[in-house]
């Protein structure tokens, strides 16, 4: 089976920013033949008329987006409106065959093969990186997935940046790290560019300098496979300037801070999922 998926017809319900930076990579990457094969529904004007200056097929109705994608449909609304919008899907009295990909924050599994009994569902967990083609994604399959559907998320997502599959119970601890990451990358580089103020730089050259070194660095990580650590000491000559500022990141403890956020919202994840407070602190150790 080829591990790539072009010519989709993909639904959206739900038209906001993430859907719509999803549907601008499907695209741009070709995996769907052109926006004629995306449709999508909102109960908002704005969103749909900004899908149809692209050529996108718009609709109010969340019955014709199913009716009229064949791959996949993807549900991006708010988490308290998911269990409406499947309704709306079970209504659908034509046969249909799409998988059924909700990437509302919480919304389990359990949850939505509840509301949708007999369908193929699958829960994504991508992040705001996603407006520009850079998201970092989880996804999990229900019982139902199949390895075609597992394909299929793989080009959809990995058309706005990276998906990997991960284990249900995990997805909370996606959503403590990169769903909730960006925020944390974007207070570290306020904080280098404040340096840079501090010493003297004009604030938007210490900005851009600052978000140019983080990005500059990911892309290292994310090239050469190598550990962190290991690029870090490659930087850190002996008595040099390098580690001495390291020197100040550890008294300051921001290894430490950083591992503690992901904690803290991994746990609040786990919490606005419904998960028990005795099952958070014995069974995950939060």
């Amino acid at each position: 089976m080829s591990e790539t998926k072009t010519n989709l017809s993909v639904g959206f319900i739900g038209s906001g920013m993430m859907a719509s930076a999803i549907m601008d990579g499907l695209i741009a990457n070709k995996v769907v033949e052109g926006p004629e094969s995306i449709t999508c529904s909102d109960v908002f004007d704005e969103p749909l008329e900004r899908a149809r200056a692209k050529g996108i097929h718009t609709t109010k109705s969340n019955v014709e987006v199913c009716e009229k994608a064949k791959d996949a449909i993807i549900v991006a609304v708010k988490p308290d409106t998911v269990t409406t919008i499947c309704k709306d899907i079970m209504a659908v009295k034509q046969t249909f065959s799409a998988v059924i990909i909700s990437v509302a924050a919480g919304v389990t599994l359990e949850t939505l093969e509840h509301n949708l009994p007999g369908r193929r569902v699958v829960r994504v967990m991508p992040n705001t990186a996603c407006t520009v083609g850079q998201s970092a994604s989880g996804y999990a399959l229900g019982a139902l997935g199949t390895d075609e559907d597992r394909i299929i998320v793989k080009a959809i997502f990995g058309s706005c940046g990276m998906a990997h599959e991960i284990k249900e119970f995990l997805l909370n601890a996606v959503t403590g790290l990169s769903g909730s990451g960006p925020a944390y990358v974007f207070e570290f580089i306020e904080a280098l560019a404040d340096g840079g103020v501090r010493v003297g730089l004009p604030r938007e050259e210490a900005v851009m300098l600052a978000a140019q070194t983080v990005k500059g660095a990911a892309e290292m990580v994310l090239t050469t496979g190598q550990h962190p650590g290991l690029l870090k000491d490659r930087v850190c000559s002996p008595g040099g300037t390098t580690i001495a500022g390291v020197e100040e990141l550890e008294k300051g403890g921001v290894r430490a801070a950083a591992i503690q956020a992901v904690k803290a919202a991994t746990r609040r994840s786990m919490q606005l999922g419904g998960i028990p407070e005795s099952d958070i602190t014995s069974k995950y150790n939060l």
